[in-house]
């Protein structure tokens, strides 16, 4: 394999902040060919899909690929729920269509932003203002599964990290700052202390062995 193509289905637009941490994980995995990723884009839709099933039909007819990565945010439910409910809609979808490519769920505790709250630096350029000295609350690594809103905390420590006020406050995008801060961390290691994280590098690890992925190119 020259080349290995994985589309994410996620709950919005703002989980593409996903996919730094997916590539880093295929390339810490041993996944030596070039990683072509895509974002699953269906909001444009003439007729936009509303169950999951529907979503993931339309994002392998639109976004082909040989690893499907769908995400769900856990949010107040075990994590075992929502891989219950993902493996409920492919078996829907292999009624419609033909059986998926490769598949790993994403299941963050509670959402994604949990997964962007460790690195102080890269929060402080991603708001813009490397250098400065606001005083920035960093939760404990360990305990940001139980935070109940992570999302709400990492907008706040990004809009305090800017250093503006006023107006330029008022206009800071914090979401363009979310993305940038997912492709400015280039070690995610530190979220292995995270059950949900260490889950998914497992099933990864796993897919990537059975299919061979590992394999470095001058061999193939």
């Amino acid at each position: 394999m020259k080349e290995l193509s994985y589309t994410l289905l996620s709950d919005s637009s703002s989980d593409k902040a996903l996919m730094p941490i997916l590539t880093w994980l295929l390339r810490e995995n041993q996944v030596n060919c070039s990683i072509q990723p895509q974002w699953a884009d269906l909001r444009r839709l003439r007729e936009v899909p509303k169950t999951l099933a529907q979503k993931i039909i339309k994002s392998l007819e639109l976004y082909p690929c040989d690893l499907l990565f769908i995400h769900r945010d856990a949010e107040k439910e075990p994590r075992e729920n929502r891989v219950i409910e993902i493996c409920k809609a492919l078996e829907e979808v292999q009624k419609s269509v033909i059986v998926p490519p490769v598949y790993i769920c994403v299941i963050p505790v509670r959402m994604l932003e949990a997964w962007l709250l460790f690195n102080e630096s890269s929060i402080r350029n991603a708001a813009g203002n490397p250098r400065g000295k606001e005083q920035l609350q960093i939760p404990d690594i360990r305990k940001l599964q139980q935070l109940p809103d992570p999302k709400n905390v990492l907008h706040q420590l990004l809009l305090i990290a800017s250093g503006l006020t006023g107006r330029r406050l008022k206009q800071f995008n914090v979401h363009e700052s979310i993305h940038r801060l997912a492709d400015l961390i280039d070690d995610f290691s530190p979220l292995r202390t995270l059950s949900a994280f260490q889950e998914l590098e497992v099933e990864i690890q796993q897919v990537v062995e059975i299919q061979g992925w590992n394999v470095f190119l001058e061999n193939l």
